[in-house]
This record gives C-alpha cells, structure tokens and sequence, in this order.
C-alpha cells in the first residue's frame, strides 16, 4: 500500500471510530421493530451503572459482522470466542474482521471511561448496533458476558434456533469490586475430567470470576503429573473418596485447561496442599515417612492426620522438585501451598517447614497464597492468606493485614459451596452449618471481619469441596445459583447490594442455565420463572 492509501485508511479509521464513540454517546432512540426479552436490569453481577433506552433495541441479523480493535490479536480472540458463542444458535456466519463500524458489534481498545480500569468495560447499545470499549481485552471478555445475558437465553443453544435475537438499548458502566474472584474446584477427593473442568470454567466466566484455584493434592489423590516424582500420580491418583478409580492430569493436558481458562481470561491457580493433607504422597513414597514406612491409600473424608516428616532433607528436595515442575506449568502469579488442618505437625515443625518452602515459592518466580493458618509462621507481606473461618473476629487476619497482607475471604459459612442448603439437600457438607441462597449472597467482604480494614481485602472465592460429588451434574447443583451470589460481592460495588433485586436478577438467569443444561438447584427462597 502505498503511503497515500494507507494515510486515507487510517483517516477512515479514525473517522469510523469517532462516529462509533459519537454514537456511543448519544445512542439513537429510532424504535427497534422487535421488543427485547430481556433487560438491563437482569444482569449479574449488577453492574456500576446502567442506562437503558426505552423503545430501542439493536437485533442480529444474517449479515452482522464482529469488528475488533485494528491490530490486536487479543481483541480478535475475544471477538472469536464471542462468534463461537453465537453462531450454533442463531446460524449466522458472524465473520469477526477487524476494523470500525457503526453497524454490528464492535469491540474496541479504545475509547471507554477511564473508570473501567484494567477489567471494566463501557456497553453501548443502540438500533445500529453494540460497541464494547474496554482499556485491556479481560475489559473486552468481561462485557461480552454482559452482553450475553442482554440476549435471549436460547443464544446459549447449541443448535440453530429461532429469533429474533434483540439486545435492548442502553449504556453499561462497569468494573470490579475486587481483583481477585475465585472459585475453587476440589479435583483430589473426587477426580474431575479436562472436559469436566473446562465445562466449569465456561459456567464461571459467564458471571466474570477471573481465577480458578484447583485444589490438585490431597489424602485422597495426587492429580498432577510430577515427572521427577512418577509414583504421585501412577499411585497416589489411583483412587478416590470411596474407592472410585481416581485419575490425574498429565502435564499436557493441565497446560491445556491453564490455556483453556486463560482464553476465558481465568488464571488457573494451583494447590499442593502442604505439610498435611499428604498422605497420597506418603503412601507413594516410603521416604517421606519419618519411620520409612509408607501407609495405605486413603479413601475416606476425615481430615488432619497426615504430615510430611519434617526432619528429613528429602522433604524438602521433594518439595522443591514439585514447586520447580507446578511453576514450570503455571503463568499465573500465585502458587497454592495449602497449610490447613496440619493437626500431626506441632507448631514449631510448621513454622520450620514453612521457614523452608516458602523461600521456595519465591525462588520459582511466584507468589505463595494459602489457607490461612499459614500466617501463623509469618510469611512475606506479598503472600496472600485465604480465610476460611466460620466466625467474623479474626485477630491474625487484623494482623497480618497490618503487617501489609491484604487478604481473600472464603468464610465457610458463607462461600463454601459445597455445604448443604438445607437439611433435605442430597449433597454436600453441614459442619459448617446450611448456606442458603440468601446467606451465600448477604455479606460485606469489606466489613466482614472485624477490625480488618475494607482497603486490606483482595477479594472473594467460592470454593467447592468435593467429598460428596462425583461428577458435573454435582458440581453445578452445589455451586448454581450461590456462584452468582459470591461472583457479584466479588465484582459489584456495595451500594447495588440489595437482595430483594438480586433474587429477581438471578431468577431471570435460570432460562439461561436451562438452555446451558446446567442442573441448578431450585432454590425456594428465589421467585423462580416457570
């Protein structure tokens, strides 16, 4: 192209762009032909600010096209996967080019309110057309969902189906509460396949949680491949809660679920549950017994009888070659060194232990986060501890706060998702007592602990524990619709908290999980659409 041409073709696009942000500023309020089924006032988790535009829509047709920012390959990925989502139920080709236009939809790096920050995103709609503005592609990824939930449920089919497909007029406004929104899926008790996992990680973007824990080690099972330790997996993940066949993940296949989650712009975060929780390991190497003998493999749910022998040098090799292999595997930032419930090691042998693997952490590029009994061995103010605690006074969390640690909540009685509803629920746990719907969802993480300042918390997560689960169906029974609930203390700033609204919000997600195939608990409390 000559410089000529290619100066005219940046003018053009300069100019497309302007008229998109014009547009994007003054909407247009020329009636659609078909009124929208769903509405801004729907969405979850509830977003910053929301502008609807009555007797507008914008509706899909056989000829949109998906434009994305000109040059970004991340801005193409999102606008892909957004075609992927959309083009088996409504049968429309959806090329993504890249470019401007003021018809269609278009998502563009460019332009946004500088409030979104590094993951909001500003939505637009008018008859003409979408356009998503966001500062980075996870602003990008995170008003896609959005605009997801502005269409009808049946746009999650996965066979053609018949429209229109109409997305109501309005603004969004949008950016996190929090910068960490977690859940947490317990593959060592029960053994969950690739394909299991990634059907989670698709439920769980859809409400904008922005990292995946996977508890990968435990009593019950090793499930991740270490090759300088082969007997972890080929005998430490050969069994389960009940005796069930157990399995692991080759390393192959879990870089595979990091990248799947990270195309979902989910960041995988390992655990090796260390010095208890162990005994998959133990049983499969004598030598990390301190009398060299290695026990049988455990199959049931009791919790604390198992540590690492503190002693011993090879531990600690043992330790570092796993924490090599796991960081070697993980973009990520944090490494999940577990800590909790080491009933068989005193405190003075945790606190040595800890003195020794933490160091390690660092010395293979990440940064450690744990449950948080590991504060009691003072680790670095960059490690992150995660609460999991039934009572609202913490004095190590106020603690390590002041020492600079800035903190994750997952209260059991609140964000554990695997406790019971209720007395009747086939699943589940109760030791930490029932967790309705209303109590996953009527919590302040800013002022829940007392004395821990709002400024000191990270964010939330919603772990699921899997002593009593054994497949997806399981899974997405304990976890739909309390995930909702903690992903939108998680995002959503507390002044849009209010559960009378939000039971209406999350009644409203539930033609949506039905198209999705998502077996979601009827919950009594939540005005349900038939």
């Amino acid at each position: 192209m000559s410089r000529k041409k290619e100066g005219a073709a940046r003018r053009g696009l300069g100019r497309a762009l302007a008229a998109l942000l014009f547009l994007g500023a003054v909407g247009t309020a020329t009636p659609a032909h078909a009124a929208p089924e769903t509405s801004l006032h729907h969405i979850v988790p509830a977003p910053v600010q929301v502008s609807p535009r009555p007797g507008t829509t914008y509706q899909l047709g056989a000829h949109t096209l998906i434009h994305t920012h000109p040059g970004s390959a991340a801005a193409r990925q999102v606008g892909e996967y957004l075609a992927g989502v959309l083009r088996p139920s409504t049968g429309y080709r959806l090329p993504v080019v890249p470019g401007a236009s003021t018809r269609g939809i278009t998502l563009l790096l460019a332009g946004a309110d500088p409030s979104v920050g590094a993951e909001g995103y500003q939505l637009d709609v008018t008859r003409s057309g979408v356009l998503v503005r966001a500062r980075t592609a996870a602003g990008l990824f995170a008003g896609v969902q959005t605009l997801r939930q502005l269409l009808p449920a049946r746009v999650e089919a996965k066979t053609r189906q018949r429209g229109p497909f109409t997305v109501p007029g309005g603004r969004v406004l949008d950016h996190p509460r929090y910068a960490h929104r977690g859940a947490m899926l317990d593959v060592a008790r029960h053994f969950f396949s690739v394909d299991e996992v990634k059907r989670y990680v698709d439920q769980i973007a859809l409400y904008k949680i922005n990292r995946l824990h996977l508890h990968l080690t435990d009593d019950q099972g090793w499930r991740l491949e270490i090759k300088s330790w082969p007997r972890l997996t080929t005998h430490g993940g050969s069994t389960e809660v009940g005796g069930g066949p157990g399995g692991y993940y080759t390393q192959e296949q879990y870089r595979d679920l990091v990248a799947y989650a990270a195309s979902r712009h989910i960041t995988v975060i390992p655990e090796i549950d260390l010095p208890g929780h162990t005994n998959a390991a133990l049983s499969s190497y004598p030598e990390l017994n301190c009398d060299g003998v290695a026990p049988p493999l455990y199959t049931g749910i009791e919790v604390g009888f198992s540590s690492l022998c503190i002693d011993k040098e090879i531990t600690y090799r043992f330790v570092e070659d796993v924490l090599r292999e796991v960081a070697a595997l993980t973009p990520g930032r944090y490494v999940h060194i577990g800590g909790d419930e080491a009933h068989a090691t005193a405190d003075p042998d945790y606190d040595r232990f800890m003195d020794r693997v933490l160091p390690l952490v660092s010395k293979y590029g990440k940064t450690a986060t744990g449950w948080h009994e590991f504060v009691k061995s003072g680790p670095p103010v960059e490690a992150v501890p995660q609460f999991w605690g039934t009572r609202t006074t913490a004095p190590d969390m106020v603690a390590a706060a002041a020492r600079g640690s800035r903190i994750v909540l997952s209260p059991a009685s609140k964000a554990y998702l695997d406790m019971k509803y209720d007395a009747s629920t086939p699943l589940g746990l109760s030791w930490a007592g029932y967790t309705d719907v209303r109590d996953a969802y009527d919590w302040n993480p800013g002022a829940y602990i007392e004395g821990l300042p709002a400024e000191a918390v990270h964010g939330v997560e919603a772990p699921l524990w899997s002593e009593t689960l054994t497949n997806s169906a399981d899974i997405e029974f304990m976890a739909f619709p309390r995930l909702p609930a903690i992903a939108e203390l998680g995002w959503s700033p507390w002044s849009t908290h209010d559960w009378e609204a939000f039971k209406v919000r999350l009644a409203a997600q539930a033609d949506r999980w039905r198209v999705m195939g998502v077996n979601f608990h009827p919950a009594p409390e939540v005005p349900w659409r038939s």
